[in-house]
């Protein structure tokens, strides 16, 4: 498990993509409803929300699409990988949520998957914009400056 900088938090999942197709204009934290062998699941570090969203649906909003492997030694009573979980966030963030995905055509993509440090489970949520292939492109070139910048600031010592 990946230890972050600041925080008592262990990380479980991480949506590394989404910086890349995706340009971040605001971020926020959501709990999750979970079940008892979804959090055990959690537990051993399985989780995958690469191809997950969030949509706000009949006034909630939901995470859809996320992909929690059923627990190994869970019995009848286990749960669905896929299925849709509800959000945890403020009415008032809800509101701003859905009015910025209506109005403007932004998109809710998960970030990071990750326990806090009381033990709850919560989720990194970033409101977004869909990159166009020129912007991928840009970012790759940057990407790959840096990376040769860097080689070369190491060779000469």
């Amino acid at each position: 498990m990946a230890k972050d900088k600041n925080l008592n938090t262990r990380t479980i999942a991480d949506n590394r993509k989404a910086h890349f197709s995706y340009e971040v204009l605001d971020t926020l934290e959501a709990g999750i409803v979970l079940t008892g062998t979804e959090v055990k699941s959690l537990r051993e570090g399985q989780a995958n929300i690469q191809e997950s969203y969030a949509s706000v649906e009949d006034g909630e909003l939901w995470l859809i699409n996320a992909y929690i492997p059923e627990y190994t030694a869970g019995n009848r009573f286990n749960h669905e990988p896929r299925r849709r979980r509800k959000l945890l966030v403020s009415r008032r963030e809800l509101a701003r949520l859905a009015q910025s995905v209506e109005r403007e055509g932004n998109t809710m993509v998960p970030l990071r998957l990750y326990f806090n440090e009381r033990g709850m489970a919560k989720l990194h949520l970033a409101l977004a914009r869909g990159k166009k292939m020129h912007d991928k492109r840009e970012t790759m070139k940057q990407r790959d400056w840096a990376r040769e910048k860097a080689r070369l600031l190491k060779e000469r010592g």
